[in-house]
């Protein structure tokens, strides 16, 4: 099946109707230097549509022009990157436009979309923590599961930053008992690295053990933390309404107080320093992300996976074929000459 690689079918128009514009007023100048020359007007203008079928050709070798799919062979930086999102109740709070659930939605996009020959997995957590979308080279399975994240994904309850982390550390000692032989205990077979996206609110235990665990398995936690130290209320229904300006209800107390939820950094600070990672904010005023992308890209590799590598399924992109002709038309144009005049010299 014929696809394109760049289908901007109406910028292509325009071009086209640019170049045919082009040609018309060149035909009628011709015509017209014909005229005054008493000489035949095809007889200048012969080139015309030589020169418009290869304005034609690079427009389509510009479009992109794919038929079918070859394999291609990417190398791997060796490394399985968690995401691990916080879909509590709070998330849903509007401090961050449109919601922080959704900012985080955005930002997850962009950063899977920098890591296309890596595996990547999903944990979502709240009162719990469950794997959403196990580790996978297929990016757009994960894209599905990350544009589905909302803050009814699981049971209510008071959030725990602990719960995330153990199933992850979980995960990376399952990893490491398959190993190749060689590797230090306790070592992850691949370099392994997570992203933590949650407004740092946490009712949970004590989070040292878990992240002594995790300093000794060299996994990385950069964590990411969504929201403002102001903070705002928390929506009564799931990111439905917004109800920054009023226009929805608010979540309240026993006592008929507004809940607010605010930003809490400290114990992001705690996950990104003792796991050897950082710690970006993302809200509307700063933009972690760039940040975030340059730290992880410049991850070394684990040593058993620097040599890994696979195929991945790519269009057949044929530009070369109406490009490699348009040249050649153009050559043509530049090689053959029309003669207008005869001057002859008079004895």
């Amino acid at each position: 099946m014929l696809t394109w690689a760049y289908p901007d079918f109406a910028l292509a128009a325009a071009g086209l109707a640019l170049l045919l514009g082009l040609l018309a007023w060149r035909v009628r100048r011709t015509v017209r230097l014909g005229r005054q020359l008493s000489l035949s007007g095809g007889r200048l203008a012969w080139k015309l549509p030589l020169r418009l079928l290869a304005g034609a050709l690079l427009l389509l070798a510009w479009l992109g022009p794919a038929l079918g799919v070859r394999q291609q062979a990417v190398r791997t930086a060796g490394q399985d990157l968690w995401l691990l999102v916080d879909v509590s109740r709070s998330m849903d709070t509007p401090d961050v436009a449109p919601t922080r659930l959704l900012r985080a939605q955005a930002a997850l996009t962009e950063l899977t979309a920098a890591f296309p020959a890596d595996r990547l997995g999903l944990i979502v957590f709240g009162a719990e923590a469950t794997v959403q979308c196990p580790l996978t080279y297929d990016q757009s399975a994960l894209r599905l599961f990350l544009s589905t994240l909302t803050t009814k994904l699981l049971p209510p309850g008071p959030t725990t930053l602990r719960a995330p982390l153990a199933l992850l550390l979980s995960r990376v000692e399952t990893g490491s008992t398959s190993a190749a032989a060689g590797l230090p205990a306790g070592a992850a077979p691949r370099g392994t690295a997570a992203v933590l996206l949650t407004d740092g609110e946490d009712f949970g235990e004590n989070l040292e053990p878990v992240l002594q665990a995790l300093g000794r398995t060299g996994a990385r936690v950069f964590t990411v933390g969504v929201g403002t130290t102001a903070g705002g209320p928390v929506p009564a229904t799931s990111a439905a309404t917004n109800i920054a300006d009023g226009r929805g209800p608010a979540l309240r107390d026993a006592r008929g107080a507004l809940v607010r939820s605010r930003l809490r950094e400290a114990p992001l600070l705690q996950i990104a320093a003792q796991t050897g990672a950082q710690y970006v904010a993302l809200n509307d005023r700063e933009n972690g992300l760039p940040t975030l992308l340059a730290r992880l890209r410049a991850l070394p590799p684990a040593e058993a996976s620097r040599a890994a590598g696979r195929t991945v399924a790519v269009a057949d992109n044929r530009y070369r074929y109406p490009l490699g002709a348009a040249l050649v038309l153009l050559l043509l144009d530049s090689l053959l000459t029309v003669r207008v005049l005869r001057i002859r010299q008079l004895s």
